[in-house]
């Protein structure tokens, strides 16, 4: 590959639009583009939501014809298919520029390199790998499900220093610092969906929406087995977001008509060994366009996708405060006898945020 003197800082560049599309774009992948002529950029563009144009077609609509003869970079390699807007190779070949730039492969076998094949026989130049695992890291989720049909799971938990989510007497109000819980806020800004257990809708009755400016709320999906939770609680009961119920219990019983009347979709899944088959669920809410996965727990859920291997990625905020071996440990009951049988995790990053400390951790090698 031809690298040029410049290419990284454009991609850069193509890199911060994109970003202003992350948690908004599902089941499509957060994209941005630059156009640069003579070491000029002349045009951005990022893809905003599903349905509406893309990055690179953004981008050309604002450089006309100056696009002529100039290099677009886009922080993933070009799509060639018709889906809800046209092929951004067609769009790429019809402004006549000259050269492309690519940070990802894209592994839709919708794309897959068809249009880099297309392109280059029209006789573009066309180069990839650019920044490549940056670029990679902002679509980690669209990635997995491509791959796998399952999405992303982030585990976000808030403990004391000695992985206390409560007292013994089940308080839990607050332990993090509002620092903390603004930054929780804005994890839920760009996911696709937010799961907890029906012991977090019992004990804390949340509302799981963003409550930051201009934020959009996650798809609400509460894993609730036996159908215990009240169809008026605020989760149900508040507007926005579509809110699931994934359960074991018939579509047709009379608990879950109660939900359905609700507005409430409620979701069957099957049973294992005692317990909710998880992968199930997560490879139906993968079919409905659902990229990436915030579990919030409590510590019954969170063990559950734990021992399911599940789980991708933890972002644990720890308060400099400890509750003692009586409180609720955070990572529930885990089927651990030895040292050697332990979750092996390895640290991304610590950070502090206020008076806490934020860890996040890939489970197994990265």
């Amino acid at each position: 590959m031809s690298r040029a003197p410049d290419d990284d800082r454009f991609m850069r560049l193509a890199l911060t639009e994109a970003h202003k599309g992350l948690g908004r774009t599902h089941p499509n992948p957060a994209v941005g583009a630059v156009i640069v002529k003579a070491g000029r950029v002349i045009a951005t563009g990022y893809h905003a939501r599903a349905g509406t144009a893309h990055a690179e077609a953004n981008a050309l609509m604002l450089a006309g014809t100056r696009a002529k003869g100039a290099t677009i970079y886009s922080t993933l390699e070009p799509c060639d298919h018709f889906g809800r807007t046209p092929p951004c190779t067609q769009a790429i070949l019809e402004a006549g520029i000259a050269r492309v730039v690519y940070g990802s492969a894209d592994p839709n076998p919708l794309v897959d390199g068809k249009g880099i094949t297309r392109m280059r026989r029209a006789g573009l130049r066309v180069e990839g790998g650019v920044l490549e695992a940056e670029c990679d890291a902002l679509n980690e989720p669209f990635f997995k499900v491509m791959r796998t049909g399952l999405p992303f799971v982030t585990v976000k938990s808030a403990m004391t220093l000695d992985g206390k989510i409560a007292t013994r007497t089940g308080a839990s109000k607050w332990i993090t610092s509002e620092a903390s819980r603004e930054r929780a806020h804005h994890l839920r800004n760009r996911v696709d969906a937010i799961v907890v257990g029906a012991g977090t809708v019992v004990a804390d009755d949340p509302q799981l929406t963003t409550r930051i400016p201009a934020g959009r709320d996650p798809m609400r999906v509460v894993i609730d087995p036996s159908l215990r939770t009240k169809p008026t609680a605020k989760v149900f009961a508040s507007g926005g977001a579509p809110v699931v119920v994934i359960t074991s219990k018939p579509t047709d019983s009379y608990r879950a008509r109660a939900f359905t009347k609700r507005g409430v979709r409620v979701l069957t899944v099957t049973e294992r060994r005692g317990e909710l088959a998880l992968e199930e669920a997560l490879r139906a809410l993968a079919k409905e366009g659902i990229l990436h996965v915030l579990v919030e727990g409590g510590a019954t859920t969170i063990s559950a996708f734990l021992r399911a291997k599940l789980v991708d990625e933890l972002m644990l905020f720890m308060a400099p405060t400890v509750f003692g071996h009586e409180g609720l440990t955070w990572s529930g009951v885990l089927p651990v006898a030895t040292p050697a049988e332990g979750l092996r995790t390895t640290v991304v990053s610590v950070e502090c945020v206020d008076r806490d400390v934020l860890i996040r951790a890939r489970l197994g090698a990265v």
